[in-house]
C-alpha cells in the first residue's frame, strides 16, 4: 500500500473524535485509491465459505447459509462504516440500489417467466439429444440472454436425462455454453456487452468475436458428445425409458410475451434518457425504474396467468432464486473494495496489473480471470477504458470508442470474450451458473463442489481451451 494510502486510514480511524475528518482527508472522491488489498479479506472470506462449508459442514450449509452470507457481509460493512462513515454508507447504498436490486429483479423474472414454460413430450437423454439441446441454448444465449436461455431449457434437459446415473457432466457443459459462451454475440447476451452498447460499441459489433466463440463451442460439443457417448454407454440397458409416444408440445405459451416484455424493458433502459431521480441520495435513472416496474409486473402476470400444473410440471419451486439472493447479497457487498480498487485504476492497489497488460492477449486473461471471481461487467467496463486511455488519451470517449471499435479490433475482442466467455470457470463468474446449480441441485443432481467444478471441469477443459484460443486468435 502507497504511504499515504497508511497515513489515510490513520486519520480516518481517528475519526472516531472527529466523524467528518475521514471524509475531510479525502476519501469520499476516489476510496479506491486508499484502499489496501487486505481490505478484500471478507470477500476472499465469502467465497471460500462458498467453496469450502458446503463440503466440511454440508447440513450446516444448508440450514445457516444465509447467515453466512451476513456474516461476512457485517464484518465487512462495520468496519467500512466505522472508518468511512457517509462514504461507506453511500458506497454500500449505491451497490444495492443501483446494482443488487436490477440485478435480481432480473434474474427473478426470467426465473418466475421461464419457470411458468413447460416442454413437454418424449425427450431421451442420449447424446445426439443433449448435444441438439445444448446446441439450441448456446443459440438462445445471445438472443435472450444467458440468464434466459438456461432458465428456458435447464429443466428440460434435467428431464430429460432424470434417467441417467451420469448426468453431472451434461450440466456443467450447459454452464460452460448456455450459461456462458453462447451470450457473446449480441449486447442481448452478457451485460458486459451490454455496457460496451451503451458507451458506444454498435449493437452488432460483438459478431466480431464469431470465429471465436464458434470454435469455442465447437470444440466443446464435440467434446461433451464424445464424453457423453462414453458414459451414455455405461448406463444399464434395463434403465433406459421404454419409447413413448407423446409429442412434444409447449404449455404456457404466453409466458413468451412476458418474455418479451423483460427483453424489452431492457432494451428500452438502454436506449432512452429521461433524467434521474435522488433515492435515499442515490441517483437512480427514472429508465432504470421503468425497467425494473416492467420486470416485476411481467413476473407477477407470470404468477397470475400460468397454470399451477405448468409449474408443477416443471417441478417450480423459489429455493434456487432465494440461495442466490441470499448469496449475491453478501457477494456485493463484500465486493465493494475490490471494484473500487479495479475502478481507481493505476491509482489503486491493482494499478500493477493494469499497468501490465499491453497485448490483446494480456486483455483477454486479465478480464478473463477477474471476471471469473467478479462482476464481469464493472472488470469489463475497467479495462475498456483502459484501451481507450491507451490508444486515444484525452480525446472525448464517443470519438475514442470509433476509433477503437474500427482500428483497435483485436484488443476490444478480447476484453469482450474473456468477459463473457471466463465467467464460466466457477459458480460465481456469471449469476445464471449458481442458479443452474441451485436447480440441478434441488432436481437430486450431485453437483461438484466449488473447486470440485473448478479442477475437475473449468481448469482442465476450459483454461486449456482459452489456452489455445489465445494462440489462435490473440
Amino acid at each position: 500500500m502507497k504511504p499515504n494510502g497508511w497515513i489515510l486510514l490513520s486519520v480516518c480511524a481517528a475519526s472516531i473524535f472527529s466523524p467528518d475528518l475521514c471524509l475531510a482527508a479525502g476519501a469520499a472522491p476516489n476510496i479506491g485509491a486508499v484502499l489496501p488489498l487486505w481490505s478484500m479479506l471478507p470477500f476472499a472470506g465469502i467465497l471460500l465459505s462458498i467453496a469450502l462449508v458446503p463440503l466440511v459442514l454440508p447440513r450446516f450449509w444448508h440450514r445457516h447459509f444465509p447467515k453466512v452470507s451476513a456474516f461476512w457481509a457485517i464484518v465487512f460493512a462495520v468496519p467500512f462504516i466505522y472508518f468511512f462513515r457517509e462514504t461507506a454508507l453511500y458506497e454500500i447504498g449505491h451497490i444495492m440500489i443501483v446494482d443488487y436490486i436490477p440485478f435480481i429483479l432480473l434474474l427473478w423474472s426470467l426465473f418466475t417467466v421461464a419457470g411458468g414454460i413447460y416442454i413437454k413430450g418424449t425427450l431421451k437423454g442420449t447424446p445426439a439429444v443433449n448435444v441438439m439441446i445444448l446446441i439450441i441454448g448456446t443459440l438462445l444465449a445471445s438472443v435472450i440472454g444467458t440468464t434466459g436461455a438456461s432458465m428456458l431449457l435447464i429443466r428440460p434437459i434435467l428431464r430429460s436425462n432424470a434417467w441417467r446415473v451420469y448426468k453431472v457432466h451434461t450440466i456443467v457443459f450447459f454452464i460452460f455454453l448456455v450459461s456462458n459462451i453462447g451470450g457473446s454475440l449480441t449486447p442481448l447476451g452478457d451485460p458486459p456487452l451490454f455496457l460496451g452498447f451503451l458507451h458506444g460499441v454498435p449493437f452488432f459489433w460483438t459478431m466480431n468475436i464469431l470465429p471465436e466463440m464458434a470454435f469455442a463451442s465447437i470444440i466443446l460439443l464435440i467434446l461433451y458428445f464424445l464424453l457423453d457417448s462414453y458414459y451414455f454407454r455405461k448406463e444399464s440397458k434395463t434403465a433406459v425409458p421404454e419409447d413413448e409416444s407423446e409429442p412434444l408440445g409447449i404449455e404456457g405459451k404466453r409466458n413468451f410475451i412476458f418474455l418479451i416484455g423483460v427483453i424489452g424493458a431492457v432494451l428500452f433502459s438502454g436506449s432512452v434518457k429521461l433524467g434521474e431521480i435522488s433515492v435515499f441520495g442515490i441517483h437512480q435513472t427514472v429508465e432504470n425504474l421503468i425497467k425494473d416496474a416492467v420486470l416485476i409486473a411481467m413476473g407477477i402476470l407470470s404468477l397470475w396467468l400460468t397454470g399451477r400444473d405448468v409449474r408443477k410440471g416443471n417441478e417450480f419451486t423459489w429455493a434456487p432464486i432465494l440461495e442466490v439472493a441470499y448469496l449475491f447479497a453478501g457477494i456485493f457487498i463484500t465486493i465493494i473494495p475490490a471494484l473500487a480498487i479495479l475502478k481507481a485504476g493505476e491509482q489503486g492497489a491493482l494499478a500493477w496489473m493494469i499497468r501490465s497488460v499491453n497485448s490483446p492477449a494480456e486483455y483477454f486473461w486479465a478480464v478473463g480471470l477477474l471476471s471469473s471471481f467478479l462482476d464481469n461487467a464493472p472488470t469489463y467496463l475497467t479495462f475498456f477504458n483502459s484501451a481507450l486511455g491507451k490508444f486515444y488519451p484525452g480525446i472525448p470517449e464517443a470519438q475514442a470508442v470509433a476509433g477503437l471499435i474500427v482500428e483497435q479490433i483485436p484488443y476490444l475482442a478480447a476484453i469482450s470474450a474473456g468477459a463473457v466467455f471466463m465467467g464460466a470457470n466457477t459458480y460465481i463468474g456469471n449469476a445464471p451458473n449458481f442458479m443452474v446449480k441451485s436447480i440441478a441441485e434441488e432436481a437430486g443432481v450431485k453437483m461438484p463442489s466449488f473447486f470440485g467444478y473448478m479442477f475437475k471441469y473449468s481448469i482442465p477443459i476450459l483454461v486449456v481451451l482459452f489456452i489455445v484460443i489465445t494462440f489462435i486468435f490473440f
